[in-house]
C-alpha cells in the first residue's frame, strides 16, 4: 500500500461508457479514489450511493470522486443506471491499478482465505500526491468521513 506524501501512480482506465479516464487529467483537483469489491453488492452499493449523495459537497471543495473495481464497463454502466450514481466508475479488469494501490490483498471470509479487492480509499491532492489513506473501510458512513477529512485538508 502507498504512503501519505508519495506520488499517486498515474493510470488510465475506461469509465462506464468505455471512455478512458486518466488520473493526470485531474491535476489541480482533489481526487477521492476508492476501491471496492463488486458492483451491486450491499456494501458497495451503500458506499457508491453515499458518495453520490454528497458529490455536490465534494465538488464545492474542488474534488472529484472515482470508484474502481475489477468489474467490466458494462457492469459499471448497469450499476450506475440502477442506482442513479453520480460518481465516476472505472473498470480495472486486469487489476493493474488495484494492485498498484495495494487494494488486492489476501482476505479471510468464513474461515476461508482468498485474494480480492479490499475496500480502501485514497485522497490525492491537487499536485498528485497521496494526502490521506483509509486502509480498511466500512461502507456505511464512509463517504461522510471522507468529506470531513477533505474539509480538514482544504482548511
Amino acid at each position: 500500500m502507498l504512503k501519505v506524501g508519495e506520488k499517486a501512480p498515474d493510470f488510465c482506465l475506461p469509465d462506464d461508457q468505455g471512455k478512458p479516464v486518466c488520473l493526470k487529467d485531474f491535476l489541480g483537483k482533489w481526487v477521492i479514489l476508492y476501491f471496492y469489491p463488486k458492483d451491486n453488492t450491499p456494501g458497495c452499493t451503500t458506499e457508491a450511493k453515499e458518495f453520490s449523495e454528497l458529490v455536490h459537497e465534494f465538488e464545492k471543495l474542488n474534488a472529484v470522486i472515482m470508484g474502481i473495481s475489477k468489474d467490466s464497463v458494462e457492469s459499471h454502466k448497469k450499476f450506475r443506471e440502477r442506482h442513479q450514481l453520480k460518481v465516476i466508475l472505472l473498470s480495472d479488469v486486469e487489476r493493474k491499478v488495484i494492485e498498484a494501490y495495494g487494494a488486492w490483498q489476501l482476505k479471510k471470509r468464513f474461515g476461508k482465505e482468498s485474494y480480492g479487492v479490499v475496500r480502501c480509499t485514497y485522497i490525492i491532492d491537487p499536485h498528485g500526491k497521496v494526502a490521506h489513506i483509509w486502509k480498511s473501510v466500512r461502507a456505511k458512513g464512509h463517504a461522510a468521513k471522507v468529506l470531513e477529512k477533505l474539509k480538514e485538508l482544504t482548511g
